[in-house]
């Protein structure tokens, strides 16, 4: 076996998971204290749609176009639900499911008379995370170093943005850049599998990242291991991770 090809294979993508988690895992504790659990979801479809009407108009997948329709699409969105927040709070879980679903199909109706349509509807929701290389990983990177960068010299103005009107955009920004990278069901799991397995943990935001880098790692190895799908690998090693966190560790 030649490791240096597997390794020159492998360390972008797990380069990749810890980029998504660095962004993924405070953003996912807010999704989980405001009870909105599919809006990452929501939002991560519809700038899937985004890539999709902008590949179906043979736009550069990586382009700026295609980027601006995909998070003028995201931003959308974020709007929308978070005017339902404070005006439709009760029907805001049936909005974002309405959101959701209208984008899924949307999609598939601009793939329609895409011959390869399937596979490219495949790669957003399941991504393709093996195959990305350094230069892809320069919008995480960027987004992840601004996070961590307010996180630190402004703390009480990046608590601001994600408990105030200013997450869903923040929101929409980060998915949209993940969702080209990692895929949509990859998006939803480092979001919400991290947080929830520390839910009741002292230190939630440090300890997240446990099961985070344990499943991102368990599920690299195990898809080139047994020849599986990448992104399903992952969310389910992810899962496996959370629940032994919860199993373990003892709720303080």
């Amino acid at each position: 076996m030649d490791w240096s090809l597997q390794l020159s294979i492998l360390a972008p993508a797990l380069a990749a998971g810890l980029l998504v988690l660095a962004t993924h895992i405070p953003l996912g504790r807010e999704v989980l204290r405001r009870g909105i659990i599919f809006i990452d979801l929501a939002i991560a479809q519809i700038a899937a749609m985004g890539v999709i009407a902008a590949h179906s108009l043979d736009w550069d997948v990586h382009g700026w176009e295609t980027q601006a329709v995909a998070l003028s699409a995201a931003l959308t969105g974020a709007v929308l639900l978070g005017w339902a927040e404070r005006h439709l709070q009760r029907q805001q879980e049936a909005l974002i499911g309405i959101v959701f679903v209208l984008s899924a199909t949307g999609g598939l109706l601009l793939l329609a008379d895409n011959p390869h349509g399937g596979e490219h509807l495949r790669d957003l929701l399941s991504g393709q995370i093996l195959w990305v290389n350094w230069v892809d990983l320069l919008p995480l990177a960027l987004l992840a170093t601004i996070f961590w960068l307010v996180s630190w010299l402004f703390p009480a103005r990046l608590a601001a943005w994600l408990t105030g009107k200013t997450f869903y955009l923040l929101f929409a920004v980060v998915i949209t850049v993940a969702v080209q990278v990692i895929g949509v069901y990859l998006v939803f799991a480092s979001l919400v599998i991290p947080a929830l397995a520390v839910v009741h943990d002292s230190q939630p935001l440090r300890h997240a990242f446990l099961p985070g880098v344990l499943g991102y790692g368990a599920g690299i190895v195990v898809s080139v291991w047994l020849d599986l799908p990448t992104g399903a690998s992952i969310v389910w090693c992810l899962a496996l991770a959370g629940l032994g966190y919860r199993l373990s560790i003892r709720p303080t």
